[in-house]
């Protein structure tokens, strides 16, 4: 159990207080922001059955669906009256609808450092491995009162389980594994979860070779890559899966940092660009080029081959520094 109690006992108070709850994550979500939107919202319906509980977001990620689908667009007259509750979002900029700002009161539950603090009423916990360990705290505080179902522990075991890197990040703790060992109890089936998670389509494992063909590596240990729209087109990628190779150079001795580059082919020139470091934290690196998030999973945006040079080199420079002054990295 951790500290925080009365903000909880506060949220607690008014998801019994409204009769609709909307709820909202950040845009190109992930398995912990789909996790917690539903999860929490699976509590709520099971507890509550009479409230009307709906997502309002504009985007889903592909390799998510297997999740379930979701209601369909909330009308505006919906937003006036409704409790919002924000998850998995650190900058209010990053929500997956600009609506929010419609409801009666917002409520904010996070994982990410508050760097943009937001919302009537706001649960932050940075050293937590997922927003969704939050809602699962928030359960297990209050389950005496509130309703867990198999469906809602599949879906926050999945953010649990993506957001950590399958538990090998550094923000995985006792607390963590414990409320994970709880969500398990419910009966979740692990072996048709993970098929779903990690099982690759052939021209994406193709895709997996090439990268390692095609990533480069700085003097001082910063792997990175360029996937453009050729690329996706190639080997049949969506926005997700090109992402997805950031993991790909995450195992490689000496190297501490490691970026992906994505094309997204909008008018703009957008670069989508996914930082992960070991030992190291980076997300200093991603505040420098319109972004931030967790100390060595960030995420940040470029326009032009200039900018995502002067990402590499910042890396670099970092990491040359790093290893002069610290030892025990590998």
């Amino acid at each position: 159990m951790t500290n925080n109690l009365e903000i909880k006992k506060t949220i607690l108070n008014k998801i019994k207080e409204y009769d609709r709850i909307l709820l909202f994550r950040h845009f190109r979500p992930d398995g912990d922001a789909v996790g917690s939107t539903k999860g929490l919202a699976a509590i709520i319906k099971a507890t509550w059955p009479e409230k009307e509980v709906l997502h309002v977001n504009e985007d889903y990620a592909k390799y998510l669906e297997f999740m379930g689908s979701e209601n369909d667009p909330v009308p505006e007259e919906k937003f006036a009256d409704a409790l919002g509750i924000i998850l998995d979002t650190g900058d209010i900029g990053r929500t997956s609808s600009k609506k929010h700002s419609l409801c009666k009161e917002i409520v904010k539950i996070d994982h990410h450092i508050d760097r943009d603090p937001y919302g009537d009423y706001s649960w932050v916990e940075d050293h937590r491995a997922a927003a969704c360990e939050l809602v699962v705290d928030f359960y297990d505080t209050f389950k005496d009162e509130l309703v867990m179902t198999k469906e809602a522990a599949t879906y926050l075991y999945t953010g649990i389980v993506t957001d950590s890197g399958r538990f090998r990040f550094r923000e995985v703790s006792g607390e963590t594994l414990r409320l994970a060992g709880l969500l398990l109890n419910f009966g979740i089936d692990t072996e048709t979860l993970y098929a779903n998670l990690y099982l690759d389509e052939f021209s994406q494992l193709k895709f997996k070779a090439h990268v390692y063909e095609a990533m480069k590596m700085t003097e001082n240990g910063v792997a990175y890559l360029y996937v453009d729209k050729a690329m996706q087109e190639e080997y049949n990628l969506s926005q997700e899966d090109a992402s997805a190779s950031v993991s790909y150079m995450d195992s490689i001795k000496g190297c501490l940092c490691w970026i992906a580059f994505i094309e997204t082919g909008d008018a703009e020139g957008t670069i989508r660009v996914r930082l992960r470091s070991r030992f190291a934290p980076i997300n200093h690196i991603a505040e420098q080029f319109r972004g931030g998030g967790h100390a060595c999973a960030s995420g940040a945006t470029v326009y032009n081959e200039d900018e995502l040079l002067q990402l590499v080199n910042a890396a670099d420079a970092y990491i040359k520094e790093y290893k002069e002054t610290h030892e025990g990295w590998l």
